[in-house]
């Protein structure tokens, strides 16, 4: 990590960090987590650190994508209602069948969807072409072979002809043997998964969903559900952060909030690095009497301990919201640790612009920050902006007109409106008032 940043030292101004700095700063200290082996299901949501080929054909044989008869296309030509072309039907074939009935002139076979076409037919009719067997009219379906197990046998009468192929699944159709399936770098969802499964393929190479421990500090939160006392109120920092530690493809731990004393802090943090990649705490990092991070934490891996101790910076931001940051490494496995404002906002604005990067860099991905667009501003006044500031303010976006409209005021607790928000409207540090009408950055958070 950059040791660039002043540390605090009496009346001695620190310089603000830029936007682009800080995370680089962050970016530049965290490397991919190790690949490991997993099974399927544990490889959800991992970044897959190999190329995978397909070892055989999908489907690897013809099979019939309809319940119907297995035919051959010269016994069913000319067919019609009025004249069927009456065939012998010889047997069934269901999914799964390993000996096949050959099917001769005359002849039909019962075959059932996904079932291996059996040699001698070049197509399949659907059941709603023939009259099931029964002698009658067009049918509906299939009587279950339990039930009427005389049904693989007797005669169909067939009401319309088929091409040749009609209703059959190439052997190969999906992939061929050789086929790169997935590339290296895919993230595994649940189709990626379906098809890993379905060439074979139990268990592959990842790197594993980084563990991301969020804490927040602050001896006025309560948990929800409980009673709230005077001067206290809800902690829901640190369920945002853990939600949108997941959203981001992480494995989140939410601790509970931690009281204003330093050592009960530090202790905790020491506690959690058993099981964290990443660790995020919120509040407790501005200049306050009791902002309990910045004083538990910047005696964490000092001057003295240097590289093999770890390094807490913490440091003020040209940004709003979310001016107060830290960052460093801690614990013997250098663990690296974000520092973010206590405010809801300023809280989830940190998380987009730094966290969010440093979990996906964790995985292995190559974008690791939001997508952003360039949108046109609807608003009905101009939105004031510090000078020298980087602002993030909530947004709804339009794609089809491609314009963004605020929502709520700038306050960094206005919680509220980040609900009703599905983009961050960034308003450059050289800008101080955006007319309406104005192209800005739009960071998309959906």
């Amino acid at each position: 990590m950059s040791s660039r940043a002043p540390q605090d030292t009496g009346h001695v101004a620190q310089r603000l960090w830029s936007v682009d700095e800080h995370l680089a700063d962050v970016l530049a200290a965290i490397r991919p987590l190790e690949p490991i082996e997993l099974q399927l299901l544990d490889a959800q949501g991992c970044v897959l650190v190999e190329d995978v080929t397909v070892p055989v054909a999908l489907p690897p044989f013809d099979n019939s994508s309809m319940d119907g008869y297995a035919v051959r296309t010269a016994d069913v030509q000319g067919a019609s209602e009025e004249f069927p072309a009456v065939l012998t039907v010889i047997g069934d074939v269901a999914a799964g069948s390993g000996e096949l009935p050959t099917v001769g002139p005359g002849q039909a076979a019962r075959i059932m969807t996904g079932a291996p076409l059996p040699p001698g037919a070049e197509a399949v009719v659907p059941v709603e072409w023939t009259d099931g067997g029964t002698g009658g009219g067009a049918a509906a379906g299939m009587t279950p072979a339990s039930a009427a197990p005389e049904g693989a046998g007797g005669e169909v009468r067939v009401h319309r002809a088929a091409e040749p192929r009609a209703h059959v699944r190439a052997r190969g159709s999906d992939v061929q043997a050789g086929d790169l399936a997935l590339a290296a770098g895919t993230v595994l969802g649940p189709p990626q998964i379906a098809l890993l499964a379905a060439v074979g393929r139990g268990a592959v190479r990842v790197r594993p969903r980084p563990r991301v421990v969020v804490l927040s500090t602050g001896s006025e939160l309560v948990q929800p559900g409980e009673s709230l006392a005077a001067g206290t109120i809800y902690d829901s920092n640190s369920f945002a952060l853990a939600a949108a530690a997941r959203d981001a493809g992480a494995i989140a731990y939410r601790v509970g909030a931690v009281a204003d004393d330093a050592d009960t802090l530090r202790s905790t943090i020491e506690d959690q690095l058993i099981r964290a990649d990443l660790l995020v705490t919120t509040g407790g990092v501005s200049v306050g009497a009791y902002d309990v991070v910045k004083e538990a934490l910047s005696s964490v891996g000092g001057e003295e301990d240097g590289a093999d101790g770890g390094r807490m910076d913490f440091r003020k931001l040209a940004m709003q919201p979310g001016k107060p940051q830290g960052f460093g490494t801690i614990g013997p496995d250098h663990t690296p640790l974000l520092a973010l404002p206590g405010n809801p906002v300023s809280s989830y604005v940190s998380f987009e612009l730094f966290v969010r990067p440093a979990i996906r860099t964790l995985m292995g991905l190559p974008d690791v920050a939001r997508p952003s667009v360039r949108a046109t501003l609807k608003a009905d006044e101009a939105l004031g902006s510090p000078a020298g500031r980087r602002q993030f303010l909530r947004g709804t976006y339009d794609p089809e007109s491609g314009t963004v409209s605020p929502v709520g005021g700038s306050g960094s607790h206005l919680i509220a409106a980040l609900a009703h928000a599905d983009s961050l409207i960034v308003v450059p540090e050289d800008v101080t008032s955006a007319e309406p009408g104005a192209e800005l950055e739009v960071v998309l958070l959906g």
